[in-house]
């Protein structure tokens, strides 16, 4: 629960927070180069000294701004039309923070409203003013989508409710419509309260009125769907985790068209053992999907159409993924990160960043 006493311990970071902390350098590169450098990805992370922060870095890997959160950041969203990202706080999260990823500037913190908290994950609107936000009621779980207008203090502006209990990550389908990641789990700060009754479920819903467009569940009603994308043609991808026996091989991954049923991708019960219950980033690629699993400490790549596993790859702790340059980059909480071609080839580089969570590709700028 956000109470006030951490409600004002938000509002007393966000005033102390304004400046950046200190630019460094990961490869040796001049601060010439880093003044010409544009932007390219963007995630969460911890500090070398064990604070969490917010990294973006350039193509090649050449960190460009630092920003500091008061707790540890989740998801990431950015904006469309423009140069601001929203980074939501690992749940139970008590802040959204925005930040310019072009400039540096750093907006004051936006803290949970008083008995809510934050999912972890958000969307922009299209034209980029407005943000929606997954969030809960702190005694119940009970799901509310939140829509906060792009001004000074970032108001609320209205709440979609009946979405179901924990939903998780959000997608823009298409102009008009959300995809819902409703995970189904109520916990009391991290600890589950529901295994044996929780009702996951992918929901669609209207963007300008919160109506609730489709619904689709799977049938294993211990498969908690958490993260989310889209095809090129329309179809979400799915990623769950399982949280029941730990000796019941389930897929951990579906995809889904409207007015349809979830359909699993496949592979075998052994390929399914090396994600350890467990996907994390959901990202498609032509007809390719990519899912990571930092509990398997592994990634898979599919093809989205046969819904066949193609490969599946060693990488300690990934769990970040992105699209950049027709490729995937992925990230690992040991710094590393790795760059995988549909053709299924692959190279890392090392940065000093200790990666946590998701992250974004930045498109090119163009203003």
């Amino acid at each position: 629960m956000v109470t006030d006493l951490t409600r004002r311990k938000l509002l007393n970071y966000a005033l102390s927070s304004t400046a950046l902390l200190p630019l460094t350098v990961l490869s040796g590169c001049n601060d010439v180069r880093k003044l010409h450098s544009d932007p390219a990805l963007i995630g969460c992370c911890r500090t070398s000294k064990g604070h969490f922060a917010v990294a973006v870095i350039d193509n090649h890997g050449e960190l460009l701004h630092q920003f500091p959160l008061p707790a540890r950041g989740h998801g990431i969203a950015l904006q469309p039309s423009g140069t601001l990202a929203a980074i939501f706080s690992r749940r139970p999260g008590q802040y959204i923070q925005i930040v310019d990823y072009k400039t540096g500037a750093i907006w004051s913190l936006r803290a949970a409203d008083p008995h809510r908290y934050f999912y972890g994950h958000g969307v922009f609107s299209a034209d980029g003013r407005y943000l929606y936000a997954t969030e809960g009621e702190a005694l119940t779980s009970r799901g509310i989508i939140g829509v906060y207008e792009l001004s000074n203090g970032l108001p609320k502006v209205a709440e979609f409710s009946g979405v179901g209990i924990g939903p998780h990550q959000m997608i823009s389908v298409d102009e008009h419509t959300l995809a819902v990641a409703v995970g189904g789990i109520h916990t009391l700060g991290r600890v589950p309260q529901n295994l044996s009754s929780m009702q996951s479920a992918l929901l669609y819903i209207d963007k300008q009125t919160g109506e609730i467009i489709d619904h689709a569940e799977l049938a294993n009603k211990h498969l908690s769907i958490r993260h989310l994308d889209v095809t090129a043609d329309g179809a979400v991808i799915c990623g769950q985790q399982y949280k029941s026996q730990t000796d019941v091989i389930v897929p951990l991954m579906a995809t889904h068209r409207r007015n349809q049923s979830l359909q699993p991708l496949f592979a075998e019960d052994e390929q399914w053992q090396r994600f350890n219950h467990y996907i994390s980033s959901v990202v498609t690629l032509d007809d390719y999907v990519l899912a990571t699993s930092p509990r398997g400490n592994c990634y898979g790549i599919w093809n989205s159409n046969s819904r066949e596993l193609l490969e599946i790859k060693p990488l300690a702790d990934v769990s970040g993924a992105a699209v950049t340059n027709k490729q995937w980059v992925l990230n690992s909480g040991s710094g590393s990160i790795a760059y995988v071609s549909v053709t299924r080839q692959s190279k890392r580089n090392q940065t000093s960043i200790i990666w946590d969570n998701h992250w974004c590709s930045i498109p090119a700028i163009k203003i």
